[in-house]
């Protein structure tokens, strides 16, 4: 009698032990099944989608520096890089008629020195540049549409060697060039002479703006089987919305669909998620 209780004692203890390993296996499974995702909050307001216009700095005005008569430069006062003011003394050049002096009609600085000391100038070819560095000249070329969105006086962010910098529209072409592109100028003040000649500048032009709509970050926007959606997150759940895009660029996306402001939607994490799936959403990190 005492073997047959002790037998099914133990055949009873087997049984919770299993029944408890076999909960544990459900709950590692069913965490199993979370997906570790990140989010940001959908948000409203107007969308402006900008055009980059692609260019190339130079110097605001440049003055040439011409000899007043073939002949030999006796003196030579400046250099390459040197900074003058008007009237100041640049050269003394000996000639059939006497010595003359040469000055600068300009202030600003020396480029393209052409000319040496104890050689001889021609009257022809300039004999250095007097450039103004400190503002810049920006040239750009634009397409007939582009050139709808352009006025003279107006002021765009422009950004040079990865420098942002306020630029003004001086000049809008009316008349196309060989390549069927409309010339358009605008200026960039150089204070710091951080700018120099022959430099990438890239205008950003808002062309298009969708007034009061709902606004998701662009990585969050799924095309799948010719369906577009977005994972809002609701009750630890992935829940597929679909949506219809307005306008979209790099950054944020315009859209319509039944989603709305504060909603949480994935915007990492999308590879293998499904609608429905339960997820784990990462904390942000505090960088206070």
């Amino acid at each position: 009698m005492r073997k047959l209780i002790l037998t099914a004692a133990v055949i009873l203890l087997i049984g919770i032990l299993a029944a408890c390993n076999q909960g544990e296996e459900n709950d590692e499974a069913q965490e199993e099944q979370e997906t570790a995702v990140e989010t940001a909050d959908v948000t409203t307001g107007d969308l402006v989608i900008e055009k980059s216009i692609y260019g190339r700095t130079e110097p605001n005005s440049t003055t040439p520096v011409m000899a007043p008569g073939a002949g030999e430069v006796t003196e030579l006062e400046v250099a390459n890089g040197d900074t003058v003011d008007e009237d100041d003394h640049l050269a003394t050049i000996q000639t059939p008629a006497g010595n003359q002096r040469v000055t600068a009609q300009a202030s600003g600085e020396i480029a393209n020195l052409n000319v040496e000391e104890n050689a001889m100038a021609s009257d022809s070819d300039p004999m250095m540049v007097i450039a103004d560095f400190d503002s810049m000249t920006v040239n750009l070329t634009v397409s007939s549409d582009t050139l709808d969105l352009l006025e003279a006086g107006d002021t765009y962010p422009v950004v040079i060697e990865r420098e942002e910098y306020e630029a003004e529209i001086t000049s809008v072409g009316t008349m196309p060039n060989d390549t069927g592109l409309y010339p358009v100028e605008a200026t960039v003040e150089n204070g710091d002479d951080a700018i120099v000649s022959g430099m990438v500048a890239v205008m950003n032009v808002p062309e298009n703006r969708v007034k009061d709509t709902i606004i998701v970050p662009t990585e969050a926007v799924v095309t799948q089987s010719g369906e577009t959606f977005v994972y809002v997150v609701e009750d630890n759940q992935a829940i597929q919305k679909t949506i219809t895009v307005q306008e979209s660029q790099s950054d944020e996306t315009a859209v319509e669909g039944d989603i709305q402001e504060g909603d949480q939607i994935v915007v990492n994490g999308l590879l293998t998620l499904s609608d429905g799936m339960n997820v784990n959403v990462a904390e942000e990190e505090d960088n206070s």
